[in-house]
Protein backbone atom coordinates (compact mmCIF):
# COMPACT_ATOMS: atom_id res chain seq x y z
CA UNK A 1 0.00 0.00 0.00
CA UNK A 2 1.52 3.65 -0.57
CA UNK A 3 1.78 6.25 1.62
CA UNK A 4 -0.93 8.00 0.01
CA UNK A 5 -3.26 5.56 0.36
CA UNK A 6 -2.35 4.88 4.14
CA UNK A 7 -3.41 8.27 4.83
CA UNK A 8 -6.32 7.81 3.00
CA UNK A 9 -7.62 5.38 5.42
CA UNK A 10 -5.94 7.10 8.66
CA UNK A 11 -7.96 9.84 7.52
CA UNK A 12 -11.29 7.91 7.35
CA UNK A 13 -10.60 6.31 10.93
CA UNK A 14 -10.32 9.11 12.40
CA UNK A 15 -12.85 10.44 11.14
CA UNK A 16 -15.25 7.70 12.26
CA UNK A 17 -13.33 7.87 15.40
CA UNK A 18 -14.12 11.38 16.02
CA UNK A 19 -18.17 11.13 15.86
CA UNK A 20 -17.67 7.90 18.49
CA UNK A 21 -18.52 5.08 15.08
CA UNK A 22 -16.57 1.41 16.18
CA UNK A 23 -13.72 0.39 14.70
CA UNK A 24 -10.92 -1.86 13.87
CA UNK A 25 -11.26 -5.24 15.85
CA UNK A 26 -13.13 -3.90 18.59
CA UNK A 27 -15.89 -2.34 15.99
CA UNK A 28 -19.55 -4.12 17.17
CA UNK A 29 -22.91 -4.09 16.48
CA UNK A 30 -24.87 -1.25 18.02
CA UNK A 31 -26.29 -2.59 21.80
CA UNK A 32 -29.59 -3.53 21.21
CA UNK A 33 -32.52 -3.29 24.16
CA UNK A 34 -36.45 -4.24 24.02
CA UNK A 35 -39.01 -2.62 24.99
CA UNK A 36 -42.92 -1.86 25.04
CA UNK A 37 -44.87 0.93 24.04
CA UNK A 38 -45.73 3.12 26.50
CA UNK A 39 -42.66 2.80 28.48
CA UNK A 40 -39.35 4.76 28.62
CA UNK A 41 -35.68 3.28 27.94
CA UNK A 42 -32.65 5.17 30.18
CA UNK A 43 -28.89 5.30 28.93
CA UNK A 44 -27.43 7.16 31.46
CA UNK A 45 -23.13 7.90 31.17
CA UNK A 46 -21.27 10.64 32.64
CA UNK A 47 -20.37 13.41 30.17
CA UNK A 48 -23.74 13.44 28.26
CA UNK A 49 -25.27 16.42 26.53
CA UNK A 50 -27.80 15.97 24.39
CA UNK A 51 -29.70 12.82 22.91
CA UNK A 52 -31.37 11.58 19.46
CA UNK A 53 -34.14 9.65 18.27
CA UNK A 54 -35.32 9.53 15.00
CA UNK A 55 -35.65 12.98 13.70
CA UNK A 56 -35.80 14.68 17.07
CA UNK A 57 -32.95 15.78 18.94
CA UNK A 58 -33.08 17.35 23.24
CA UNK A 59 -31.05 18.01 26.05
CA UNK A 60 -29.90 14.94 28.04
CA UNK A 61 -31.36 15.01 31.52
CA UNK A 62 -28.66 14.65 33.98
CA UNK A 63 -25.94 13.66 32.14
CA UNK A 64 -28.98 11.03 31.04
CA UNK A 65 -30.87 10.30 27.96
CA UNK A 66 -34.49 8.95 28.03
CA UNK A 67 -36.13 7.86 25.26
CA UNK A 68 -40.12 7.44 25.41
CA UNK A 69 -41.78 5.18 23.39
CA UNK A 70 -45.30 6.14 22.05
CA UNK A 71 -48.03 4.01 22.98
CA UNK A 72 -49.46 3.23 19.95
CA UNK A 73 -46.01 2.57 18.44
CA UNK A 74 -45.83 0.12 16.21
CA UNK A 75 -43.07 -2.76 16.09
CA UNK A 76 -39.96 -1.34 15.00
CA UNK A 77 -36.45 -1.01 15.57
CA UNK A 78 -35.61 2.64 16.41
CA UNK A 79 -32.41 3.79 16.16
CA UNK A 80 -31.37 6.61 18.90
CA UNK A 81 -27.84 8.03 19.90
CA UNK A 82 -26.04 9.79 22.56
CA UNK A 83 -24.10 12.79 22.30
CA UNK A 84 -21.24 13.78 24.33
CA UNK A 85 -18.18 15.74 24.43
CA UNK A 86 -15.59 12.77 23.02
CA UNK A 87 -18.04 11.75 20.31
CA UNK A 88 -21.38 10.63 19.28
CA UNK A 89 -22.73 6.59 20.17
CA UNK A 90 -25.44 4.37 19.34
CA UNK A 91 -27.93 1.85 19.82
CA UNK A 92 -31.10 0.50 18.92
CA UNK A 93 -34.38 0.11 20.64
CA UNK A 94 -36.53 -2.89 19.88
CA UNK A 95 -39.96 -2.09 20.08
CA UNK A 96 -42.23 -5.28 20.63
CA UNK A 97 -46.31 -5.67 19.83
CA UNK A 98 -48.25 -4.72 22.82
CA UNK A 99 -51.15 -6.86 23.68
CA UNK A 100 -54.32 -4.28 24.12
CA UNK A 101 -57.13 -5.10 27.00
CA UNK A 102 -60.66 -3.77 25.41
CA UNK A 103 -62.87 -2.56 28.93
CA UNK A 104 -66.73 -1.54 28.30
CA UNK A 105 -67.47 1.35 30.23
CA UNK A 106 -70.98 2.48 30.95
CA UNK A 107 -71.77 5.92 31.50
CA UNK A 108 -74.41 7.70 33.52
CA UNK A 109 -76.32 9.88 31.56
CA UNK A 110 -74.47 12.48 30.90
CA UNK A 111 -73.86 14.97 27.72
CA UNK A 112 -70.84 12.78 26.96
CA UNK A 113 -72.50 9.81 26.72
CA UNK A 114 -74.95 11.19 23.49
CA UNK A 115 -73.15 14.39 22.80
CA UNK A 116 -74.97 16.84 20.06
CA UNK A 117 -73.83 18.45 17.22
CA UNK A 118 -72.94 21.44 19.44
CA UNK A 119 -71.08 19.23 21.99
CA UNK A 120 -68.63 17.84 18.75
CA UNK A 121 -68.04 21.68 17.70
CA UNK A 122 -67.00 22.25 21.46
CA UNK A 123 -64.80 19.43 21.46
CA UNK A 124 -62.96 20.72 17.96
CA UNK A 125 -62.53 24.06 19.56
CA UNK A 126 -61.29 22.23 22.71
CA UNK A 127 -58.76 20.04 20.54
CA UNK A 128 -57.44 23.24 18.28
CA UNK A 129 -56.57 24.28 21.77
CA UNK A 130 -54.60 20.95 22.83
CA UNK A 131 -52.76 20.83 19.57
CA UNK A 132 -51.26 24.00 20.67
CA UNK A 133 -49.70 22.44 23.44
CA UNK A 134 -47.32 19.75 21.54
CA UNK A 135 -46.02 22.67 19.36
CA UNK A 136 -44.61 24.56 22.02
CA UNK A 137 -40.63 25.10 21.93
CA UNK A 138 -38.93 22.59 24.41
CA UNK A 139 -37.39 24.38 27.36
CA UNK A 140 -34.67 23.28 29.96
CA UNK A 141 -35.80 20.56 32.26
CA UNK A 142 -37.51 21.85 35.51
CA UNK A 143 -37.22 18.69 36.70
CA UNK A 144 -35.93 15.70 37.62
CA UNK A 145 -37.24 11.76 38.11
CA UNK A 146 -38.62 10.36 40.06
CA UNK A 147 -41.27 13.38 39.72
CA UNK A 148 -43.79 13.92 42.74
CA UNK A 149 -46.99 12.03 43.42
CA UNK A 150 -49.91 13.66 42.03
CA UNK A 151 -52.00 13.00 45.51
CA UNK A 152 -51.83 11.23 48.64
CA UNK A 153 -52.13 8.52 49.34
CA UNK A 154 -51.76 7.84 45.49
CA UNK A 155 -53.54 4.09 45.02
CA UNK A 156 -52.86 1.63 42.42
CA UNK A 157 -53.45 3.32 39.07
CA UNK A 158 -55.44 1.37 35.97
CA UNK A 159 -55.77 1.65 32.25
CA UNK A 160 -53.25 2.92 30.26
CA UNK A 161 -53.00 1.28 27.34
CA UNK A 162 -56.26 0.03 27.15
CA UNK A 163 -59.13 0.28 24.72
CA UNK A 164 -62.15 1.55 26.22
CA UNK A 165 -66.13 1.13 24.12
CA UNK A 166 -68.47 3.07 25.51
CA UNK A 167 -71.76 1.96 26.30
CA UNK A 168 -71.58 -1.30 24.38
CA UNK A 169 -70.98 0.86 21.07
CA UNK A 170 -67.84 -0.17 18.97
CA UNK A 171 -67.62 2.81 17.32
CA UNK A 172 -66.87 4.82 20.60
CA UNK A 173 -64.11 2.69 21.08
CA UNK A 174 -61.12 5.33 22.38
CA UNK A 175 -57.44 4.28 23.45
CA UNK A 176 -57.18 5.61 26.92
CA UNK A 177 -53.43 7.41 26.86
CA UNK A 178 -53.48 8.16 31.00
CA UNK A 179 -53.84 6.37 33.49
CA UNK A 180 -56.76 6.29 36.55
CA UNK A 181 -56.35 6.67 40.31
CA UNK A 182 -59.18 6.03 42.38
CA UNK A 183 -58.54 8.80 44.65
CA UNK A 184 -61.70 9.91 46.77
CA UNK A 185 -63.86 13.50 45.67
CA UNK A 186 -61.99 16.62 46.99
CA UNK A 187 -58.38 14.80 47.10
CA UNK A 188 -56.08 17.76 46.63
CA UNK A 189 -54.63 17.18 43.05
CA UNK A 190 -50.63 18.39 43.30
CA UNK A 191 -48.27 19.90 40.22
CA UNK A 192 -45.43 16.50 40.54
CA UNK A 193 -42.81 19.28 39.15
CA UNK A 194 -42.08 22.62 38.72
CA UNK A 195 -43.47 23.89 35.35
CA UNK A 196 -45.59 26.49 33.90
CA UNK A 197 -49.27 25.60 33.27
CA UNK A 198 -50.01 25.51 29.11
CA UNK A 199 -54.04 24.72 29.53
CA UNK A 200 -56.17 25.02 32.48
CA UNK A 201 -59.67 25.17 31.53
CA UNK A 202 -62.79 23.37 31.30
CA UNK A 203 -63.04 20.42 28.62
CA UNK A 204 -66.16 18.45 26.90
CA UNK A 205 -64.75 15.25 27.73
CA UNK A 206 -61.78 15.80 29.73
CA UNK A 207 -63.48 18.10 32.25
CA UNK A 208 -61.41 20.25 34.10
CA UNK A 209 -57.95 19.65 32.94
CA UNK A 210 -54.72 21.50 34.15
CA UNK A 211 -52.11 20.84 31.36
CA UNK A 212 -48.15 21.19 32.83
CA UNK A 213 -45.32 22.15 30.65
CA UNK A 214 -42.45 20.71 32.90
CA UNK A 215 -39.70 21.51 30.65
CA UNK A 216 -37.18 18.75 28.15
CA UNK A 217 -40.65 18.46 26.46
CA UNK A 218 -42.39 16.69 29.47
CA UNK A 219 -46.37 17.60 29.75
CA UNK A 220 -48.16 16.42 32.49
CA UNK A 221 -52.28 15.93 32.42
CA UNK A 222 -54.52 16.01 35.29
CA UNK A 223 -58.07 15.32 34.35
CA UNK A 224 -61.54 15.05 36.08
CA UNK A 225 -60.78 17.71 38.33
CA UNK A 226 -63.53 19.24 40.61
CA UNK A 227 -62.34 22.66 40.35
CA UNK A 228 -59.26 24.45 39.18
CA UNK A 229 -57.10 26.19 41.36
CA UNK A 230 -54.38 27.51 38.79
CA UNK A 231 -55.10 29.42 35.62
CA UNK A 232 -52.95 29.38 32.00
CA UNK A 233 -49.86 30.78 32.19
CA UNK A 234 -49.45 30.06 35.80
CA UNK A 235 -45.63 28.81 36.90
CA UNK A 236 -46.32 26.37 39.32
CA UNK A 237 -43.41 24.18 41.87
CA UNK A 238 -43.86 20.62 42.61
CA UNK A 239 -46.50 20.38 45.15
CA UNK A 240 -48.78 23.11 44.26
CA UNK A 241 -52.25 22.47 44.40
CA UNK A 242 -53.48 22.15 40.98
CA UNK A 243 -57.56 21.32 42.06
CA UNK A 244 -59.58 18.79 43.63
CA UNK A 245 -60.26 15.09 42.79
CA UNK A 246 -63.83 15.30 40.93
CA UNK A 247 -65.70 13.50 38.06
CA UNK A 248 -66.44 16.24 35.61
CA UNK A 249 -66.43 15.80 31.53
CA UNK A 250 -66.48 11.83 30.53
CA UNK A 251 -66.27 10.00 34.01
CA UNK A 252 -68.23 7.48 35.79
CA UNK A 253 -66.81 8.94 38.98
CA UNK A 254 -64.65 10.73 41.23
CA UNK A 255 -60.77 10.06 39.91
CA UNK A 256 -57.75 11.68 38.69
CA UNK A 257 -56.60 10.78 34.71
CA UNK A 258 -52.96 11.35 35.02
CA UNK A 259 -51.16 11.24 32.08
CA UNK A 260 -47.75 12.39 30.28
CA UNK A 261 -46.28 13.03 27.11
CA UNK A 262 -42.78 13.18 26.48
CA UNK A 263 -41.33 14.39 23.03
CA UNK A 264 -44.62 14.11 21.90
CA UNK A 265 -44.93 10.23 23.19
CA UNK A 266 -47.96 9.16 25.18
CA UNK A 267 -46.12 7.44 28.00
CA UNK A 268 -47.30 5.42 30.89
CA UNK A 269 -47.49 7.44 34.15
CA UNK A 270 -45.44 4.98 36.24
CA UNK A 271 -42.01 5.27 34.15
CA UNK A 272 -41.70 8.96 35.72
CA UNK A 273 -43.01 8.18 39.26
CA UNK A 274 -41.28 5.53 39.87
CA UNK A 275 -37.33 4.90 40.80
CA UNK A 276 -36.04 5.43 36.90
CA UNK A 277 -33.49 2.62 37.85
CA UNK A 278 -36.28 0.38 36.93
CA UNK A 279 -36.89 1.50 33.30
CA UNK A 280 -35.12 -1.14 30.86
CA UNK A 281 -31.94 0.23 30.17
CA UNK A 282 -28.87 0.96 27.71
CA UNK A 283 -25.46 -0.30 28.62
CA UNK A 284 -22.87 2.22 29.19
Amino acid sequence: MTIARRCGVLGVLVALAAVGWPIGADAEAPARIEALPGTVVRWSVPGTKRCSMGSRSWEAVQETCYYPIDVLQEPAVLKVSRHAARGTTRAEIAVLAMTRESLDIMLPDIPQAHPSPVDLKRNERDQAQVAKIWTRREGPARFTLPLGAPGSPLPAGTGFGAMWIFDGKPESADLHTGTDYPMTAGTRVVAPADGTVALAENLFYAGNAVFIDHGNGLVSMSFHLDELKVQTGQDVRKGDALGLVGSTGRATGPHLHLGFRWHGARIDPQHVLEDPARMPAIGP
